[in-house]
């Protein structure tokens, strides 16, 4: 089983907790990781972009000259994809790019990304994390302490408004919690920072 090191707030040294081989402790699977990424990516857009098509583009009600004649290629519309202002032919239309991922697939994902953070070292586990009022200087003090000053999230058992207000302002620091935790979150973090009770938390939800 992998042990990492327990660190309080000040960065001290409080003890080891052994962490479930099951979840933290097994070979990362790459094409699963990149699966979770995308899908989550896919998932963010909104899909609203949108250009108008020929018969959308205000004008062009007639012929813009007779059909023989004039030395000019024939025309039917000055609002046609060839024209200056006219239609966009085989633009984007708004449309929902989202799509569900294999629940199995999800699991192994997020299984590899915490299992990678723990050989890279990059697993920081905290005894408690609480802030006494909304003092965004004790969560940088905390960071600074932890050598987390670059990108970090930082995983709660459950929702304390206090420490998500007080890290809200500091940039690159995220807050989550167990069950809103992402592969893609993980991944972007330099440092993952996680409270005890919430290591707890999550070898129970995903052994």
């Amino acid at each position: 089983m992998p042990k990492v090191t327990v660190y309080n707030m000040a960065g001290s040294n409080v003890g080891e907790i052994e962490l479930s081989e099951a979840i933290f402790g097994i070979e990362p699977n790459a094409s699963a990781v990149h699966q979770a990424v995308v899908n989550y990516l896919a998932n963010q857009r909104q899909g609203t972009q949108s250009t108008l098509t020929r018969s959308e583009v205000r004008g062009g009600g007639r012929k813009p000259w007779r059909q023989k004649g004039t030395g000019h290629a024939r025309q039917g519309s000055i609002r046609a994809p060839q024209w200056r202002k006219g239609g966009i032919a085989l633009g984007p239309k708004p449309r929902d790019y989202s799509y569900s991922l294999n629940k199995k697939v999800k699991r192994l994902a997020l299984k590899s990304v915490l299992s990678d953070k723990v050989k890279t070292a990059d697993l920081i586990v905290v005894d408690n994390i609480s802030v006494d009022g909304f003092k965004t200087k004790t969560m940088v003090n905390m960071l600074d302490a932890l050598g987390a000053q670059k990108k970090a999230l930082i995983v709660m058992p459950e929702k304390n408004e206090q420490v998500i207000k007080s890290a809200a302002n500091i940039p690159g620091v995220k807050t989550a919690l167990v069950n809103t935790i992402n592969v893609y979150d993980i991944i972007n973090a330099d440092k993952f920072i996680v409270a005890k009770d919430a290591i707890a938390k999550l070898e129970e939800v995903y052994a």
